[in-house]
């Protein structure tokens, strides 16, 4: 019989931060010692970061890595770990043709004392591994005190055959995998179900270790877990936070004692939560302190302008109303009473002085005259980030971007799009959400993310309201002319989002969108808004990806049209 205690060690790493990203791992090594665990388990890649794409190519980059690799193993020895057997993720390299391998290390006894590299290497939808890196080919199995762990990264466990089927022949105690697994809505229960099946295949308990985290348009959610044989759910962590928990694994038992067991967040939650971790650590890794953004006093400047809060805080977002003659007076009033309730700076910047300015150059009429004010009011709020060092923020969301209505230059401007793969019914849905969780008491800062693990319920929102009501309820418009509604361009939102899920998530041809229900004339305006909004699209700032395709790296039509069917 063989007890082991594992520690799962579900951190944030940053890409190319190969100092940070060790010092981490020492960090949580440390707390895990303390608590007794034997084997210590991080994340795919997690010296380097992941994903580091081309970096991997550097050879200087994974010589540095492969030294920081050796320094930790030699320092935790140095500290007393050295009996602890530390699986990392880095970088290395294949000696026959010098290419980059996605690695999994074990540092034991001062060394780097194990290694073993990813077999599978997707190349589909964010991914693009087998472009850079080199498969591995050999299973592993480790010895730990008497019991057989086998291992694997990732997508090793996501095809059939491969290692796990090696595995299976092995009479492993334990399989330990680590993963980079990003976060889309639902990849939580498809995540179970893939392990559970593997566990049985190899009749043994599964560790799955996640990252957690957001790079770049990646937020990588967490939700490690542990399942047994008969697939029980034994351990989970939270979700969006870095957790560090415990699984002891018995050789001698049927079946293993179920630990702790994190709360799944509710749906909204969940997908809001990760639009702010995008924003979050974007900000950090690229070490802005703030943001900037235009407060129209619609729900999609103000949805974002709640997640920038939740994320930095009210007083580091700067909003600012650039209204024209066509601005409602209760939108104005709509953008101040946001500004209020998240302890937002709040300026207001006219623009009929500009607008007129320009005209009297340009004389411009119609969709131009219309654009000419989104576009002063872009130069506007990137003036705003250059001499106050804020990323300006772009507040389109899915719908939008699909059907190109925005404006290139104008409020397609910014360094970061948090709502870019909500559409505009999900953005009313995750908005009524955050009122909420407000008047349940949810204030500034409150959302169980990275950086508020010890759960802070954050700073009091006034009356409990986050999103000002009528911003929700009111007729969405971009108020470029008098009486204007989104609705006069583009199909209601309720009929527009249905569409464009089957067209863009599901890849629903004309063909099948006709035999979905939808009418043609409804069906072919839509296909010729997306279609030709291609070009805006490759155009516009990165956002965090939260659904199965998002526009991006998932993503693009054909731009010439020529493909219709």
């Amino acid at each position: 019989m063989t007890d082991i205690r594992f520690a799962l060690a579900q951190i944030d790493t940053c890409v190319g931060d190969l100092d940070a990203n060790a010092d981490k791992v020492m960090h949580y090594t440390h707390l895990a010692a303390r608590s007794n665990a034997r084997v210590v388990v991080f994340p795919e890649m997690t010296l380097t970061g992941y994903p580091i794409e081309d970096l991997a190519l550097r050879a200087t980059f994974r010589k540095a890595a492969w030294d920081k690799a050796n320094w930790l193993a030699t320092k935790l020895a140095a500290d007393g770990l050295g009996g602890l057997y530390v699986v990392v993720g880095t970088v290395g390299t294949d000696r026959e043709n010098s290419k980059p391998r996605n690695r999994l290390v074990v540092l034991h006894d001062g060394v780097v004392w194990a290694g073993y590299d990813k077999h599978f290497l997707p190349n589909y939808g964010v991914f693009d591994e087998f472009r850079i890196f080199s498969p591995g080919n050999k299973s592993m199995v480790l010895d730990v005190d008497g019991a057989r762990i086998g291992v694997a990264i990732c997508e090793d466990i996501w095809q059939d055959g491969g290692p796990v089927a090696e595995l299976a022949k092995e009479n492993i105690d334990l399989l330990l995998t680590m993963n980079g697994s990003p976060y889309e809505e639902g990849k939580t229960d498809t995540r179970f179900d893939l392990a559970v099946r593997r566990a049985a295949e190899v009749q043994a308990p599964l560790i799955y270790l996640n990252q957690v985290g957001g790079q770049d348009d990646l937020v990588f959610d967490g939700g490690s877990f542990v399942v047994d044989t008969d697939g029980t759910l034994l351990e989970c962590s939270p979700m969006f936070m870095e957790d560090l928990s415990f699984f002891d694994l018995d050789t001698s038992a049927e079946h293993q004692k179920v630990g702790t067991i994190a709360a799944k967040p509710d749906p909204d939650e969940e997908v809001y939560t990760a639009c702010v971790l995008g924003l979050k650590d974007y900000m950090a890794k690229n070490h802005f302190k703030g943001v900037c953004l235009g407060l129209s006093g619609g729900i999609d400047s103000a949805l974002v302008a709640a997640m920038a809060a939740d994320a930095v805080g009210g007083e580091n977002v700067h909003g600012i109303s650039m209204p024209s003659m066509y601005s409602s007076d209760g939108s104005k009033d709509d953008a101040a009473d946001l500004a209020r309730n998240l302890g937002a700076h709040y300026d207001i910047q006219p623009i009929e002085p500009l607008f007129v300015s320009f005209q009297h150059q340009l004389k411009l009429e119609g969709v131009a005259a219309e654009n000419l004010q989104a576009r002063i009011r872009g130069v506007i709020v990137m003036a705003y980030s250059n001499s106050k060092g804020l990323l300006a923020v772009a507040t389109g969301n899915k719908s939008e971007l699909a059907c190109g209505y925005s404006t290139i230059y104008g409020d397609a401007v910014g360094g970061y799009a948090p709502i870019k793969d909500l559409l505009k019914t999900r953005v009313w849905e995750i908005s009524r959400w955050r009122n909420k969780a407000a008047a349940a008491g949810m204030g500034i800062g409150g959302l169980h993310i990275v950086g508020n693990e010890q759960g802070s319920a954050g700073v009091p929102l006034p009356d409990g309201v986050m999103i000002p009501v009528n911003s929700i309820e009111k007729a969405p418009s971009a108020e470029l002319r008098p009486g204007q509604k989104d609705s006069d361009s583009l199909p209601e939102y309720a009929l527009l989002d249905q569409v464009l899920a089957m067209y863009i998530e599901h890849a629903h041809g004309r063909a099948d969108l006709l035999a979905d229900g939808f009418d043609e004339a409804t069906v072919d305006t839509v296909m010729r808004l997306v279609d030709r909004a291609e070009w805006k699209r490759r155009q516009y700032p990165l956002g965090p990806k939260v659904t199965a395709l998002a526009f991006g790296r998932d993503r693009r039509l054909p731009v010439t049209n020529a493909f219709r069917e």
